[in-house]
């Protein structure tokens, strides 16, 4: 299962994986704007990804996470809502994944800053969905799922991967970090 996590509209998409062969089982968004206040959508939030859990049983489900932009606001309004969505799928033990949307862009389309429209039609051709383009919330969802399909089935080691540990991630440890970048790191003043 994938989502794409929103304050307004939250958009989720179900995949079938038989052998090499992948189907859309289900895809929607839940809607959120209407509710009287950020409470009343993380609640709604929480509940709804839980009755899809619970309706889809996915083995997996994975997320977009939230991009930086310049409005700390809506940025936190947003990981609140992803960190609910993450909540209702490990409340029910069912494993989490999370993609940065350049990568899910990429990995359905090729092209990291695709638009919405790009990733939907990409989805129609690849997996013969049809889609509302005022509402595509819905196929980022499924995007995000389709992303971690491509991810978790790939023969090549997943960006970021630690050689040793092959645990998967984008930034590795500190360490590793830090040996990158020894420009960025910041030496701790002695007091004479």
């Amino acid at each position: 299962m994938g989502i794409d996590p929103g304050t307004n509209r939250m958009g989720y998409g179900v995949l079938e994986v038989k052998g090499s062969s992948v189907s859309c089982i289900a895809m929607g968004d839940i809607e959120l704007g209407r509710l009287p206040d950020a409470y009343a959508k993380l609640h709604h939030i929480f509940e709804r990804v839980s009755g899809l859990i619970e309706a889809y049983a996915p083995d997996e489900v994975a997320l977009e996470s939230p991009f930086f932009g310049e409005n700390v606001q809506s940025m936190l309004k947003l990981g609140r809502a992803q960190g609910v969505a993450m909540a209702a799928a490990l409340h029910r033990e069912v494993p989490v994944f999370e993609y940065a949307p350049r990568r899910i862009k990429q990995s359905v389309t090729g092209v990291g800053g695709a638009a919405k429209e790009q990733v939907a039609s990409m989805l129609k051709s690849m997996l013969g969905v049809e889609y509302n383009p005022k509402r595509l919330d819905a196929t980022d969802g499924l995007a995000v799922a389709l992303c971690h399909y491509f991810v978790t089935t790939s023969p090549l080691p997943a960006e970021g991967t630690h050689p040793k540990s092959g645990r998967r991630g984008s930034s590795g440890s500190w360490e590793e970090f830090v040996a990158r970048n020894p420009e960025r790191e910041i030496k701790a003043r002695r007091k004479k």
